[in-house]
C-alpha cells in the first residue's frame, strides 16, 4: 500500500503526493488545461457538500488520457491521498468486460449470440412458460425476462458461492417476462453469461476474463478476483442510509462477479476508453473487431433508428445531442460512471467511494464531456452554479405532503435538511437552494427544480401541488399486515417492510421506497417501475401470524429480531457490576466548566403544568440498565426550558394529546454510569461525561405523548431508550400513525425552541443548553 506523503504538491486542484509514482496523476494536457481549472472546484464543492471520501477521475480524448487524478483520500482514517491509481469496486462497469469476453468467442465461431443457452449450459433452466427459449443476446441486452437477482450469490449474499452455485439457482426461479417483450435489468443475467465462459472455456471465470480481455489491453490494476496487489491500494468505502446510520461497506465477493464484481482504476478504464475509440485495437494487437463493437452499441430488440436502451453490454442513450455510451456501476459503498461520445472519441471516467452516490458520478461525467466539447468548439466552459443549503426554518416551514389529482410530493425535514420522495414511492432525494429555487442535489438525484409559489403550493415540473395538512392521525393499518411490519434480512444490507397511506411499503437496498400491491394475504406485487418490477415478496409467517421470512425478488430475507421483545423495554447487560460503576461515577469529577455560564434555575415541571404526566423510568428498574438512579419519580428543567415545555403540552391539547416525560435533569454521576456501562456500539445512545450531557444541564427532556381521553402512551415505532435505528427520528419504519405522533411531537418541540437528537426521536435539547453549567445535585438537593 502506498504509505502517506512525504510532501505535497498541486497539480490544477489536485493532491499529489511527492511519495507515489509519477503514473499517480496524469496533468491536463495543454488545451485540456481550462477543462481541469474549471472541474476541480466544481468537484471539490461536490465532494464537500455530499460527504465523498475519495473520487477518482480521468478524461480521454481518442487516444490519450489527457488528465486524471484524485480526490480527497483512499484510506482517510490513514490520510492516504485518492490518486489515478486507487482502486475502486467499480460494480455493473464490469458487464462491458464479460461482455466483451462473449463477443471475442462470437467472432471466433465459438458462440452463438441467438442460439438458446442451453445449448452451451445445458443444465440452465429456469421456469420458461413461453414458446421463446433464452438467448445470449437476451441476457447481454437485459431482454431475457429472467429475475433481477439470483436466489443464491445475489447482491444481499455474503456467504461467497461460486459462480456455478449462482447460476444453479436459476433454476428455482421463473421468468418475470417473455423474453424480449420487456427491458428487465438482470445481474442474474450477465452471471449466466459470465458461467457460459467459465463451462465452455473450461477456466475459472475470473482467470479466463483476465487472460483474454484485461491484461491484452494492460489493464495491470484491474481483476475480477480480489487479488492482493489489487486490493492492496482498494480505497476504503462507505454505506449510509437516509435514516442516519453510516458504516464501512463490507467487502463480500458477490455470487454474480461478472455482473458486478470488477477491481479497477479510472486511468486501467481509461486503457479500455482509448481501445474502445480506436475500434478495438491497441498497441500489440485487437481485441474485438470494429464491426462488432458497433453491433454492441445498437439497441437491441428496438426498433430502427433508435438512440436509447440497451445494446450488448453498453447503455445506449444521448447527451445534448451527442450520442452517448457506457455504463454505471453500484456497488456496496462505490459508485462509477464510464461515459464516451463514441462519434466525437470523448470520454470522462468518475468514480467515488459512497454508497449510492451514482447521480453524483453521473453529473461530473456529464459535465466534464460538455466542457471538453466546449473546448473543441472555442466555446466557454460552462457549469452549474453552486446551490445552497436551505435555512433550516425555511425547511421546517415548507416540510409537508403536496398533491395534485392522484400524484404528489412528501417534503420532509431531515436534521435540518430538506428531503423529497415522490407518493407515489423511488428513491428519496435532497433538495438545496439556488435563486429562490428549490434544486434536487442529493446523492441519489441531480436532476429537476420545485420553486415554491406561495404559503401553501410548490411548482413541481409542470404541476401546482397544494400542501394538504392532515388534523388527525392517521388510521391504523388492517391487522393482517401487522405481523408483517418489520426489519428483514442483514446488517449490511436490510429490507424494511413498512405501511404508509394504507398500502404496505418495501424499502430495499437502502433508499428505494415500492409501494406494494397485495395479492393475497402473505403475496405482494413490487410496482410496475423501479429496480424489481413485475418481481413478487412472498412472506412466511410464524406464531401469531408475524413474519419470520420474505421471499423477495426470489431472494430469501430472515427477519431481524432487532426490537424488546414483546414490546417491552430494551435492556443491555451492564460492562461492568452496576455497583462498581455507582461508586466510581461518584467519586469521580464533573469535567471543568467556564466561570460565565447563567446561574441554574431549575424547576419542577409538574408544579408549572400538572397534565404533564410523569414515568420516570430511571426512578425504577423499568430501564435500560434495569436498575434505580434516582431518589423519587421527579422532573426538573431550567425555567425557560420548563416553560416552553408547558406551551408544547397546551399546543397538543386540540389533539387530544399530552406530554408523558420519561426524564428531564439528570445528575452527571448518572451520565459517567450509563456511558461506562453501556457497549461501544450503542454509545451513540448515550451521552460522553468527559463533555456533559445536556440532561445534566437541565435543558434536555425525554418524552412521547398520551391520549387524554384514556391516559395510556401513544404507540410510537420504536420504545424509549431503544438502543436500535428505530429510534432514529427518520426511521422510515412502521406505521403511518407512529410515524404521524412522531412527527407531530417533533413538529410542536421544534416550534417552541427545541430540537430533536439525531438517534433518538424522544430527546429533545432546549436552545439555550450550552448556557447552562452541568450538574451533579441529586434529586433530594435540588432548591
Amino acid at each position: 500500500m502506498r504509505l502517506p506523503s512525504c510532501s505535497r504538491s498541486v497539480v490544477v486542484g489536485l493532491w499529489v503526493s511527492a511519495c507515489t509514482g509519477a503514473g499517480d496523476v496524469i496533468p491536463p494536457r495543454a488545451d485540456y488545461t481550462a477543462v481541469a481549472e474549471a472541474l476541480t472546484p466544481f468537484i471539490e464543492w461536490q465532494m464537500k457538500t455530499k460527504n465523498l471520501p475519495a473520487l477518482s477521475i480521468a478524461l480521454v480524448d481518442d487516444q490519450e488520457v489527457v488528465w486524471a487524478g484524485g480526490f480527497g483520500y483512499e484510506d482517510p482514517e490513514n490520510k492516504i491521498p485518492a490518486t489515478a491509481n486507487t482502486v475502486y469496486r467499480v460494480g455493473s462497469v464490469s458487464k462491458l468486460f464479460t461482455d466483451i469476453a462473449i463477443m471475442q468467442l462470437v467472432e471466433q465461431g465459438a458462440i452463438d449470440l441467438d442460439l438458446p443457452v442451453q445449448t452451451y449450459l445445458p443444465e440452465f433452466d429456469p421456469r420458461n412458460p413461453f414458446d421463446k427459449p433464452i438467448t445470449l443476446r437476451q441476457l447481454m441486452s437485459h431482454r431475457s425476462g429472467l429475475v433481477r437477482e439470483p436466489p443464491v450469490g445475489n447482491y444481499f449474499d455474503d456467504t461467497g458461492p461460486t459462480l456455478a452455485q449462482t447460476v444453479a439457482s436459476l433454476n428455482q426461479t421463473e421468468l418475470v417476462y417473455e423474453p424480449e417483450t420487456r427491458i428487465k435489468y438482470s445481474n442474474a443475467a450477465i452471471g449466466t453469461v459470465g458461467y457460459v465462459l467459465e463451462y465452455t472455456r473450461g477456466k475459472p471465470f475470473a482467470d479466463y476474463v483476465k487472460g483474454a480481455v484485461l491484461e491484452p489491453l494492460g489493464m495491470k490494476h484491474s481483476a475480477f478476483a480480489p487479488e492482493p496487489e489489487i486490493v492492496d491500494d482498494l480505497a476504503t468505502a462507505y454505506m449510509w442510509a437516509f435514516d442516519g446510520r453510516n458504516y464501512e461497506a463490507p467487502k463480500f465477493q458477490l455470487g454474480m462477479a461478472p455482473a458486478g464484481s470488477m477491481y479497477s482504476t479510472v486511468l486501467d478504464l481509461g486503457t479500455f476508453m482509448t481501445v474502445m475509440f480506436a475500434a478495438g485495437e491497441y498497441e500489440g494487437g485487437r481485441i474485438i473487431e470494429s464491426a462488432t463493437l458497433d453491433s454492441m452499441w445498437k439497441p437491441q430488440f428496438a426498433e430502427e433508428g433508435a438512440s436509447f436502451g440497451y445494446g450488448l453490454g453498453f447503455s445506449i442513450g444521448t447527451l445534448d445531442d451527442h450520442r452517448r455510451i457506457g455504463h454505471g456501476g453500484a456497488i456496496y459503498g462505490f459508485a462509477t460512471e464510464l461515459a464516451m461520445l463514441p462519434d466525437e472519441k470523448l470520454g470522462a471516467i468518475v468514480v467515488t467511494s459512497r454508497d449510492v452516490a451514482n447521480a453524483v458520478t453521473d453529473l461530473i461525467a456529464n459535465q466534464a464531456l460538455r466542457a471538453m466539447l466546449a473546448i473543441k468548439a472555442g466555446q466557454t466552459i460552462e457549469l452549474p452554479p453552486a446551490t445552497k443549503p436551505i435555512d433550516a426554518e425555511i425547511v421546517r416551514r415548507i416540510a409537508g405532503r403536496y398533491t395534485v389529482g392522484d400524484g404528489g410530493i412528501d417534503l420532509y425535514d431531515w436534521d435540518g435538511r430538506l428531503f423529497g420522495l415522490l407518493t407515489r414511492g423511488g428513491s428519496p432525494f435532497e433538495l438545496k437552494e439556488r435563486n429562490d429555487t428549490l434544486i434536487l442535489d442529493g446523492l441519489t438525484d441531480q436532476d429537476g427544480w420545485i420553486f415554491p409559489i406561495g404559503p401553501d403550493s410548490l411548482l413541481v415540473g409542470q404541476d401546482t401541488v397544494i400542501r394538504q395538512v392532515r388534523r388527525s392521525q392517521p388510521p391504523n393499518p388492517t391487522d393482517r399486515w401487522r405481523g408483517l411490519i418489520g426489519e428483514y434480512g442483514w446488517d449490511h444490507n436490510t429490507l424494511f417492510i413498512f405501511e404508509k397511506d394504507g398500502r404496505l411499503h418495501a424499502l430495499i437496498e437502502w433508499v428505494f421506497d415500492y409501494p406494494l400491491e397485495e395479492v393475497s394475504r402473505n403475496v405482494f406485487d413490487f410496482p410496475s417501475f423501479g429496480l424489481y418490477h413485475g418481481e413478487q415478496l412472498v412472506f412466511t409467517r410464524g406464531n401469531g401470524g408475524r413474519g419470520s421470512q420474505v421471499v423477495a425478488a426470489s431472494v430469501v430475507f430472515k427477519r431481524r429480531d432487532i426490537e424488546p421483545e414483546g414490546g417491552g423495554t430494551f435492556r443491555i447487560t451492564p460492562l461492568r457490576p452496576v455497583a462498581e460503576l455507582r461508586e466510581e461515577a461518584l467519586a469521580a469529577r464533573t469535567p471543568d466548566q467556564p466561570d460565565s455560564l447563567r446561574d441554574p434555575e431549575l424547576v419542577e415541571i409538574t408544579v408549572l403544568d400538572s397534565t404533564i404526566q410523569l414515568d420516570i423510568r430511571y426512578a425504577t428498574t423499568n430501564n435500560f440498565m434495569s436498575t434505580i438512579f434516582y431518589e423519587a419519580p421527579r422532573a426538573f428543567m431550567q425555567r425557560p426550558a420548563a416553560e416552553a415545555l408547558v406551551r408544547v403540552n397546551r399546543a397538543l391539547s386540540p389533539y387530544g394529546l399530552g406530554l408523558l416525560i420519561h426524564d428531564a435533569y439528570r445528575p452527571w454521576y448518572v451520565t459517567k454510569m450509563f456511558w461506562d456501562a453501556t457497549p461501544d456500539d450503542k454509545k451513540i445512545f448515550v451521552a460522553n461525561p468527559a463533555n456533559g450531557s445536556r440532561h445534566n444541564r437541565g435543558a434536555a427532556v425525554d418524552l412521547t405523548l398520551y391520549d387524554l381521553r384514556t391516559d395510556g402512551p401513544i404507540e410510537m415505532v420504536g420504545t424509549y431508550d431503544e438502543m436500535t435505528e428505530r429510534s432514529y427520528p427518520n426511521y422510515m419504519g412502521g406505521t403511518s400513525r407512529q410515524r404521524w405522533y412522531r412527527d407531530l411531537l417533533r413538529r410542536v418541540m421544534e416550534g417552541e425552541g427545541f430540537q430533536v437528537y439525531r438517534f433518538e426521536w424522544w430527546h429533545f435539547d432546549y436552545r439555550d443548553w450550552a448556557e447552562y453549567p452541568v450538574l451533579n445535585i441529586r434529586f433530594g438537593e435540588v432548591p
